[in-house]
């Protein structure tokens, strides 16, 4: 796990004993004592601390995760009147020796954050608006 505990002991700060460690005698069966409430109750009162410590290993693991994948995104912004190409279609209906963009297309006005209208050489505008990772620039 990304935490580095198992859910169980997260909730009761102790790892399961598996029925099967109980049939067979390990070192933690052979060890524990029915009467050792003073050690339970220190077990329980150190959870919050193993419940933080879980934590902040998550945000690391979520923040490397996050470096990982930012490293593969190329930011695209256009301005209006920029040319761009635009994907033909999803990659399943594009054969090997098609082209995978067709254009250019002119930039006439931004919707959103990523989505852009568009417009053909004819000065035709496309019926709806174009994402931007599925447009990139073109450049004569």
């Amino acid at each position: 796990m990304a935490t580095g505990e198992t859910p169980f002991s997260m909730v009761y700060g102790s790892e399961a004993v598996l029925p099967v460690e109980i049939g067979q005698i390990s070192s933690r069966v052979q060890y524990y004592q029915e009467g050792e409430t003073m050690a339970r109750a220190q077990e329980l009162d150190l959870i919050e601390e193993k419940r933080e410590q879980a934590d902040v290993r998550m945000k690391a693991y979520r923040s490397r995760i996050m470096r990982a994948f930012n490293q593969k995104v190329k930011p695209r912004d256009f301005q209006i009147g920029d040319l761009v190409l635009r994907k033909v279609n999803p990659a399943g209906e594009v054969k090997k020796l098609e082209a995978k963009w067709e254009g250019p297309y002119k930039v006439i006005r931004r919707i959103g954050g990523n989505a852009w209208y568009l417009e053909d050489s004819k000065g035709k505008v496309l019926q709806r608006p174009w994402n931007t990772m599925h447009l990139k620039s073109y450049y004569p």
